[in-house]
């Protein structure tokens, strides 16, 4: 199984139609190609219906989007830890801007994600949010500011001041926590920008997955990641 490597590239698939069903697996085939060329750092988040089609036909590191804190049992439309793992996956993003969760939520889903060994990344949406999360102890947290999501402005030069000090306060709360970025990220420039602020990965959407040639833009962020030096595993 494929492991998690710094700097990460997250590639979220969203519920776009480029990445639905069998043009989610032309994607994920296309960004696994950029990926066994630079040998590291590339992941992808499918769509829940495609996870165990895309698992057991690439070798990517796959996440989860999504996990809801309730265990197996009578829960109908509830997505389980048990679920995505046994789909495939080694990790899963909680709390998206696209699908936000309380606090105690949060806490709960990763101690679910925990229990089946699937990483956690949490997404913040300022500072404090963030530094809330890292206390509780996920894998990762992501600062994305919401109002920059799919504009193709990079957080990571519109606002870089909230980077490095997401970066900072993540650190100071949890050393243990990863600290990547998302938002706007849509070039390679941009996820060198991000690790020059001391984010450790990027996270993404529309940047890759609306391109008109997704395996050279995920070569491209790729290659700056490794340009800009790698980090550790996970």
């Amino acid at each position: 199984m494929a492991r998690i490597e710094f700097p990460l590239i997250l590639i979220n698939f969203k519920t776009y139609p480029e990445a639905t069903g069998e043009r989610a697996l032309a994607l994920s085939k296309a960004i696994e190609r950029a990926w066994k060329e630079v040998g590291s750092g590339l992941a992808i988040a499918p769509q829940f219906a495609d996870l165990r089609l895309i698992s057991g036909s690439v070798e990517l590191p796959i996440f989860a989007q999504h996990i809801d804190p309730q265990p197996p049992g009578a829960h109908t439309g509830h997505i389980t830890a048990e679920s995505v793992k046994e789909a495939g996956a080694i990790g899963v993003i909680i709390n998206h801007s696209e699908k936000r969760m309380g606090l105690s939520e949060i806490d709960a889903a990763i101690g679910r994600a925990r229990s089946v060994g699937l990483a956690t990344l949490v997404c913040a949406d300022t500072i404090p949010v963030g530094a809330a999360a890292a206390a509780l102890g996920p894998d990762m947290v992501a600062l994305e500011p919401p109002e920059l999501i799919g504009t193709g402005i990079p957080v990571s030069k519109a606002k870089p001041e909230i980077v490095r000090g997401a970066v900072e306060r993540i650190r100071a709360t949890n050393p243990a926590v990863v600290p990547i970025c998302g938002a706007g990220i849509s070039r390679g420039e941009d996820v060198k920008a991000a690790l020059e602020l001391g984010a450790e990965g990027v996270i993404l959407s529309s940047g890759v997955v609306k391109a008109k040639d997704p395996k050279g833009v995920a070569l491209e962020m790729a290659l700056a990641a490794i340009g800009h030096g790698g980090g550790r595993r996970g």
